[in-house]
């Protein structure tokens, strides 16, 4: 019997993997497809090398594929040299739960069963696939793509609609857009960016429209149809007037069509290529997960702070959770557990400085809550914004006017940070500067007491935080 059954080689299932180890466990892990999970070999890594290759003009679609696989089978074959070193049993499968034995958990796996003292559920996530009329027919005929399909697209849809103006759809938006592609966003909800504050999220609106990315908010979509089949197509494109874009990238020749409403009013629009970026769900079932009396929904596994299902020695981390889909959170959860497996109880999990970047041009970054989150959830609101303008470095290199923007958020009275928001160049990597001062609890006083070095970008916060009244 093992020590620890892991289901899942993604970043939590193999981060746990590797600590576990390092903590002096005996580790199996469970993966049928690549290591890696999704932000490996479907998410996080691919699509920032296909946005890189679009922020230096129009790219090579051919050379960027070809450049995605190669870090992606580098950065996977990094992971498998990893666990190997740390002597932890791969078994490339799908690992199905047997139910409990005397002890632990048992995995089944290629006709073979597995026992382990503990159970760790890393399964991730998958696609949300919602009941629009004539999208299951879309999916099968290749019409309409999740985020998977389009990294391995071999050629630039003429035209694409992204139902869903999130991280996946705004970053797939954006490179195919760079790469000729005539592309139309349609977003369900008032605002783009998911949990972006609002003065950030219309910001980047506006900058991504500047760049003539066609951006509809309010837009239900209500049908995909294939024109092939019978829908008649609408000659041109119905993007509430905005003009034509590139007709010349190649594309695909059996067109479709997306039907939505906006303000009441319903619109059709044609496309080669539908991509769906509506988020995506815990992966729950196929698991064997219903051999045991485990508290789950289809919102994810429940988990306490140390990362403990309801059942003793079985544990849950990542996507699966439901609780916030991302890599960097997975890390962190899968840690938390291995840790309690060991003993530590002073290590609990915490949500409250989590940082989030979307990647675009320009690039938005987060942590902590938004403005009017803080209001929602009660606090006594202080805010301050401030234009990128105010960073000298900023000015330096960046094109006149380029967009950007810093805001806080903090507690009147307290002066306790709360939020921290930036738009613009390097927000990626200041952030982290950001969710140190949420981590630490610290206040606007004390963080007006870090020295910032001069010039960076980063001094904005800085900046900022002497505009705050708190």
């Amino acid at each position: 019997m093992t020590d620890l059954l892991i289901l899942g080689g993604g970043p939590a299932g193999y981060c746990a993997a590797e600590r576990a180890v390092a903590g002096g466990l005996s580790v199996t892990l469970f993966e049928e497809r690549a290591l890696g999970g999704v932000c490996l070999n479907e998410g996080c890594i691919p699509t920032k090398t296909f946005l890189y290759a679009a922020k230096y003009g129009k790219p090579d679609h051919s050379a960027t594929l070809a450049k995605k696989d190669k870090v992606v089978k580098t950065l996977t074959g990094g992971v498998g040299t990893a666990m190997k070193a740390a002597g932890v049993t791969i078994i490339k499968a799908r690992g199905s739960v047997a139910g409990r034995v005397d002890g632990g958990y048992a995995v089944t796996a290629d006709g073979k069963t597995y026992t382990g003292k503990r159970l760790l559920i890393a399964t991730g996530s998958a696609p949300i696939l919602p009941p629009i009329p004539g999208l299951d027919s879309a999916l099968a005929s290749g019409l309409a793509v999740t985020s998977r399909e389009a990294l391995e697209l071999a050629d630039v849809p003429k035209r694409l609609a992204v139902v869903g103006g999130g991280v996946i759809g705004l970053e797939m938006a954006q490179y195919f857009q760079a790469a000729g592609s005539d592309v139309t966003v349609l977003e369900m909800l008032p605002a783009i960016g998911g949990g972006l504050d609002r003065d950030i999220a219309a910001a980047l609106l506006k900058a991504l429209r500047d760049k003539g990315l066609t951006i509809i908010t309010e837009a239900k979509v209500t049908g995909v149809g294939d024109a092939a089949l019978g829908v008649p197509p609408v000659v041109g494109r119905d993007p509430l007037g905005a003009p034509p874009g590139n007709n010349g990238a190649p594309g695909a020749s059996r067109p479709t069509t997306v039907t939505y409403e906006h303000n009441g009013t319903p619109h059709t629009l044609e496309a080669d290529k539908v991509l769906l970026s509506l988020g995506r769900k815990p992966v729950l079932t196929g698991l064997g997960l219903e051999t045991l009396p485990l508290e789950s929904s289809p919102h994810g596994i429940p988990t306490d702070k140390y990362q403990q299902t309801n059942l003793p020695g079985l544990y849950a981390a990542g996507d699966v959770t439901g609780k916030m889909l991302l890599a960097h959170v997975a890390y962190r959860q899968a840690e938390v557990a291995v840790a309690h497996m060991l003993g530590k109880r002073d290590d609990p999990m915490r949500y409250d400085a989590v940082p989030a970047v979307l990647y675009t041009t320009p690039e938005a970054a987060l942590v902590g809550l938004s403005e009017s989150a803080a209001l929602d959830a009660g606090y006594n609101v202080a805010a301050a914004t401030l234009p990128m303008a105010y960073s000298g470095r900023f000015v330096a290199e960046s094109q006149a006017g380029a967009p950007g923007l810093c805001k806080i958020v903090a507690e009147k009275g307290t002066g306790r940070l709360l939020g921290i928001h930036i738009l613009g160049l390097y927000a990626s990597e200041i952030i982290t500067a950001a969710a140190i001062l949420l981590e630490t609890g610290a206040t606007v006083d004390r963080a007006r007491r870090v020295i910032f070095p001069h010039p960076t970008v980063g001094e904005m916060i800085r900046e900022c935080l002497w505009k705050l009244e708190v």
